[in-house]
């Protein structure tokens, strides 16, 4: 269940970062919503690590949970935010992806 719960908040970083770049494009009072959005992305995401980091090594939740979110952002960046989604870029994520995996297949 923790690790379940680390990936949710993975996820929530991922949605926290996707909100700060939506209200970057955002005008008028739409930016608040934006804004809005990446306060409460931020402040699950902090809880859900807080609750997984209980039961798992600090170091590895913390890595997990920054890969997910450095991985999703990313993405986010290539097919929402039409970020370059060149060989080097998808080859590092892929080594991330890899890595992040095998940081859970070693704890426990």
């Amino acid at each position: 269940m923790d690790w379940f719960i680390l990936v949710i908040a993975g996820l929530c970083e991922v949605a926290f970062a996707s909100c700060l770049g939506k209200a970057k494009q955002a005008v008028g009072t739409e930016v608040y919503w934006w804004y809005g959005g990446f306060l409460l992305a931020l402040t699950i995401s902090m809880v859900l690590l807080v609750k997984a980091a209980q039961n798992l090594p600090i170091g590895t939740a913390y890595a997990v949970w920054t890969g997910i979110g450095a991985v999703g952002t990313a993405l986010m960046g290539i097919l929402v935010f039409k970020d370059p989604a060149t060989f080097w870029r998808l080859f590092f994520l892929t080594t991330l992806i890899s890595s992040i995996i095998g940081l859970k297949a070693v704890s426990h």
